[in-house]
Parts: C-alpha cells; structure tokens; sequence
C-alpha cells in the first residue's frame, strides 16, 4: 500500500485488513444499462497558464475564505462572469 504523505484520521490498517465481502454496498446503486445510456461524458476544458497579478487584498480574500483551491475558485468566478456577458450580448444581438 502507498503511503500518504500527509497524515489521516482514517485508520489505513484496519482497512487493509477489511475483506470485501465485509463491505456493505446496499446504500450504493448498481449502474445498469440506463445509467450508461444516460451518462455524459464531460471532459475538462483546457487551461492557459499565464502570470497575472491582482490587487492583493483580493488573493488574500480567496486564500483565507476558500483556502486550498482558491485559483479554481476564482476561474469559477472568472468563467461565470463570461458566461454571463456571453448570454447578455447574445440576448441582445438577437433582437434585431
């Protein structure tokens, strides 16, 4: 077993020790046939790496209210903001 580098609270041992057909699945839906009939692929959209630099009052909101992930965090933001003006200018081009 890989060791993790940061400690857990889970107790890795005992788990490892814990058979299969000790495990309870009744509260986990088998996939059938509709499930994959339905399912939908999504693939993640492609990152561009660049060097920005924002206000620093503004990284340390995101560093201390989200914490770990908070460049995810802000490209949600980010990308709901665009989709937003895409949707507005849209509504508006269509009018004419």
């Amino acid at each position: 077993m890989l060791e993790s580098k940061k400690p857990t609270a889970t107790n890795l041992s005992s788990l490892d020790k814990l058979k299969d057909t000790d495990i309870d699945y009744s509260d986990i839906p088998e996939l059938d046939e509709e499930f994959f009939k339905q399912m939908k692929l999504v693939e993640p959209s492609n990152k561009q790496s660049l060097t920005i630099r924002y206000d620093a009052e503004v990284v340390d909101y995101f560093k201390n209210i989200v914490g770990k992930g908070y460049q995810s965090k802000m490209n949600a933001i980010l990308k709901a903001y665009v989709k937003t003006q895409l949707k507005h200018s849209n509504t508006h081009n269509n009018r004419g």
